[in-house]
């Protein structure tokens, strides 16, 4: 078996350009060392590509992401939301809890609203793999989100009425 981690290599996807783009940020509090690493790899990507109408809201945790995230699509200001949240395990199921939650929360967006929805949520075994995540040795998952938000709304602008 091998060991080799598998990246998405950007260059081989270049990011289309999206006029006006909004894009709607909801962050957790929760593990804010690692969501402040992946947000600020979002705003970087954002900023590289000349996009400045980016909107910021911080909700207490991961379970609240959903919630948050389906404020600002309703809004129907922007043309992406980014859910930003980290959970770590620990010692009790209380990780697949919120995990599920998030993952089920962010999926039934996608399914129901005219605005993607990003899911940008480290769900990791310890503090370690969640650095390396967010700006260590593999990259940050926040930049990853961000580009995805790039090519998702270029897409649903491709395909809108």
């Amino acid at each position: 078996m091998s060991t080799e981690l598998h990246q998405n290599d950007s260059s081989l996807h270049p990011l289309p350009h999206v006029d006006g783009l909004t894009v709607g940020i909801v962050c957790a509090e929760w593990n804010d060392q690692i969501t402040g690493a992946l947000l600020q790899g979002a705003l970087d990507v954002f900023a590289r590509q000349g996009y400045e109408d980016i909107t910021i809201a911080h909700v207490p945790g991961t379970v609240e992401l959903t919630y948050g995230a389906a404020q600002m699509a309703r809004t129907g200001r922007y043309d992406a939301v980014i859910m930003i949240g980290c959970v770590i395990r620990g010692g009790t199921p209380h990780f697949d809890y919120v995990c599920d939650n998030a993952t089920q929360g962010c999926a039934y967006l996608n399914a129901t609203q005219d605005v993607p929805v990003i899911f940008c949520v480290l769900t990791t075994d310890d503090m370690q793999q969640a650095l390396d995540r967010a700006g260590g040795a593999l990259c940050n998952k926040g930049a990853e989100a961000a580009e995805a938000a790039i090519k998702m709304a270029h897409f649903a602008r491709t395909f809108s009425k």
